[in-house]
């Protein structure tokens, strides 16, 4: 075993440790992840992408985490046949009663309930689920998801499933070696227009890519600063010691997808620049004045820069721009733009455009690409997904073609690749912003097989079959 690798095990417990003792572990791999990157780097592993792992017919889910994510989950998934949550978690057992009401209430059966700082480990062991739904704090994704796999579960974790290097070449070994399916929960890549621009980028319409942009635009200054909104003020700490872009794979997701990125081509290196906190700081000065033995611990931090811009060269020659900012008062948007030789498609500012020239084309043409090129799952499940609810459907659309691809032995559309991809530019952010901006490379967790790994299915080709318990109105 060389130093390195026994370097990397050896933060990984200390890592895991801290986290079975309830600690944060924060900021563990700013150097660059370079004892990761060359104990893994150059290793083939089992090739994920495209692989189909044997059918379910009766998919048993444990859900860890029931706050705003994990109830909305257990909501969404009641009603999706063949799926049954057999197990519920969260270090709060008040939050699990809700949880078993909505599953109750649909005629289905109680699902047993963990709790406590270990209760995620004892239904990971668990011999009678298949698929680990987790909706936990960002720093117990990776963990988590790492532990169900070695226990013979299937995972997926809400976004991002991994906060430093070393936690996303932890993620892609377990799955190789386990042959489990690793999925981030990256609803985005289920909206509508994103699918419509998807296809039509599939079949040519916007000519070949060059550049793409998306965001993550919302203000979250008051939820971050909130009393309630995240145990323990969780997502405001991550701010205070992490300067870069948090959370990119929600506007990076759906544009990476166009681009077939870990598909027919990769990232090859990045740069990020931060501007300076211009507000967090002074929240924390305003909440401490009203309320001191809350928001006293949180004055005088070093808060991430209010708004983040990282830019990405992939090895063809494309260019990807992604910003992040959850403090100014600016209008929600995830920017969602993909520029070709032949056209454009940009989702904000709304409403939806699509130019091939130099005019946004019309709202009836705009209609009949809809039409014509709308993927079938959107066909299929589309109307259903939007009295279901979700952020508007995705997220329903999201759940319904995961259970779908596990039921029926089918690829899942997001693999582990896909997943510490859109997470690594997270770490690889603060490491660019910590060196003035200077490049860094970006892994390839696919080690080679970019260049042969097929684009994500648009049809529902061996599946589909799955059904939908009947959605009441209202």
């Amino acid at each position: 075993m060389t130093s390195n690798r026994r370097s990397f095990l050896r933060n990984v417990t200390l890592s895991t440790g801290a986290i079975a003792a309830g600690l944060p572990v924060l900021g563990k791999d700013l150097s660059a992840g370079k004892d990761v990157l060359s104990a893994y780097a150059g290793k083939a592993g089992f090739n994920m992408c495209g692989y189909a792992a044997p059918k379910i017919d009766k998919v048993r889910i444990g859900i860890i985490g029931l706050g705003n994510r994990g109830s909305g989950a257990v909501g969404r998934l009641s009603f999706i046949e063949g799926a049954e949550i057999v197990a519920l978690c969260d270090n709060r057992p008040e939050r699990i009663p809700l949880a078993q009401k909505t599953i109750t209430d649909k005629g289905l059966p109680k699902a047993k309930e963990y709790t406590g700082e270990e209760g995620w480990k004892a239904l990971c062991e668990s011999g009678d689920i298949d698929f680990v739904y987790i909706c936990t704090p960002w720093q117990l994704h990776t963990p988590m998801a790492v532990y169900a796999m070695k226990n013979g579960k299937h995972a997926a974790s809400e976004v991002p499933i991994a906060v430093t290097v070393d936690e996303c070449w932890q993620l892609v070994e377990t799955s190789e070696k386990t042959k489990k399916h690793c999925m981030m929960l990256e609803n985005t890549c289920y909206d509508f227009f994103e699918l419509l621009t998807l296809n039509m980028a599939r079949n040519g319409l916007f000519g070949e890519l060059i550049h793409a942009e998306g965001a993550y635009i919302h203000d979250l200054l008051d939820s971050n600063f909130g009393k309630t909104s995240y145990s323990k003020m969780w997502r405001l700490r991550e701010n205070e010691f992490r300067n870069g872009n948090l959370y990119p794979t929600h506007g990076l997701g759906p544009i990476a997808q166009c681009l077939d990125i870990n598909r027919g081509d990769k990232m090859d290196h990045m740069v990020s620049m931060s501007s300076n906190d211009f507000m967090m700081g002074a929240t924390a000065k305003e909440k401490a004045a009203e309320d001191p033995a809350l928001y006293n611990e949180f004055v005088g931090k070093s808060y991430r820069g209010n708004m983040n811009t990282s830019i990405i060269r992939t090895y063809k020659g494309k260019t990807i721009m992604l910003q992040h900012d959850v403090t100014s008062p600016r209008p929600y948007s995830r920017l969602h733009l993909i520029s070709g030789t032949k056209g454009v498609a940009q989702k904000y500012p709304e409403p939806e455009r699509i130019a091939f020239g130099h005019e946004w084309i019309k709202p009836e043409e705009l209609k009949a690409l809809y039409d014509k090129y709308t993927p079938e799952i959107v066909r299929h499940v589309g109307d259903i997904a939007k009295k279901v609810g979700g952020h508007g459907g995705m997220d329903f659309m999201m759940d319904w073609r995961t259970i779908d691809c596990l039921r029926n032995g089918l690829p899942l559309d997001q693999d582990v690749y896909d997943g510490v991809l859109w997470s690594v530019i997270g770490p690889l952010s603060e490491q660019s912003v910590a060196k003035n901006s200077k490049t860094v490379n970006v892994p390839d967790f696919s080690r080679g097989n970019w260049k042969t790994n097929k684009p994500v299915n648009l049809t529902l080709e061996g599946g589909g079959n799955t059904t939908v318990r009947e959605v009441k109105k209202g």
